[in-house]
This record gives structure tokens, C-alpha cells and sequence, in this order.
């Protein structure tokens, strides 16, 4: 998945079980999606603990924030529980959307590469985040996308 592409439908289940979809999550406006490799783990923690944290400048643009990873609901809502997240997390465990996104592994302990997807309400793709070691980068280059968005409006 590239700048421009336009994401085809999907959905999985978020740490509650309740099944969410993209048009679903798009109907309110643009989605900044990112994928991560391994809930409660130290740098997975950092990068969602810092799309928490920025909450209220995501909202200010209108834009929800959404994590996916491969690991289980019941893992998601713990990770969550214990974070206090206060936007979905969805579980991908056969890695299904992951692949959609380029961003299943082929090989290592790690199922999922650590990009982030910033998506319009129109499904196409406006930003690809990637950094598997830079942790903050994700959402504030997420920020940034949605900011000159918005500024061009």
C-alpha cells in the first residue's frame, strides 16, 4: 500500500470483540492506522502511549487513531486496560489485513512491520509512516499529513 492507493474494505475485531470495518471507521473522517508487532511489549508500548497522549490535536483535524497488530483480542484489551487507550485496537492474528497493508512479515520472531498508514475519508491513501525504531515518529508525521490536509482545504 502506497500514497494514493485506495484501501479496500476490510474489518476485524477490536479489543472488545466488536467487529469494526474501514467504512466504519472512516465515516466520521480521515483514519491514521497504524500497525504494530507485538502488543505490551517496551517499543509498542512508546509508539501507543504517544498517539494516546496526542489525542486532542488528532481530534482537533478530525481524524481517528486505530492500532493493529496480530495479537488476540483478549491480549488488546489487556493492553489497552492497561494503558488507557481511548481509540480501537484491532486484532489481525491471521495477518490478512496485514498482508493487504505490505506489512506482514515473511520471516522472523516479529509478525508485523511497524508503519503507519494515514488514510482520507475518500479510503485513499494520503501518508506511509515507516520506522521500526523511531517510535514518536509515527504520529507526529501523522500530525503533520493532517495538518497541511487541512490546511489545503
Amino acid at each position: 500500500m502506497n500514497v494514493g492507493d485506495v484501501v479496500g474494505e476490510f474489518s476485524l475485531r477490536d479489543e472488545q470483540g466488536v467487529e469494526r470495518s474501514l467504512s466504519e471507521l472512516l465515516s466520521g473522517g480521515p483514519l491514521v492506522l497504524y500497525f504494530y508487532p507485538a502488543a505490551m511489549t517496551k517499543g509498542c508500548t512508546a509508539e501507543s502511549c504517544h498517539f494516546r497522549d496526542l489525542a486532542a490535536e488528532f481530534a482537533a483535524l478530525g481524524a481517528r487513531r486505530v492500532g493493529v497488530s496480530a495479537d488476540s483480542v483478549e491480549r488488546q484489551r489487556e493492553f489497552s486496560d492497561a494503558h488507557g487507550f481511548d481509540f480501537p485496537l484491532l486484532s489481525d492474528p491471521d495477518g490478512t489485513v496485514a498482508r493487504m497493508f505490505g506489512v506482514k512479515r515473511s520471516f522472523g520472531p516479529l509478525p508485523t512491520k511497524r508503519w503507519t498508514f494515514v488514510i482520507d475519508a475518500d479510503a485513499t491513501v494520503l501518508a506511509v509512516v515507516r520506522s521500526e525504531t523511531r517510535m514518536a515518529v509515527h504520529a507526529d508525521r501523522a500530525l503533520e499529513v493532517l495538518k497541511e490536509r487541512a490546511a489545503q482545504s
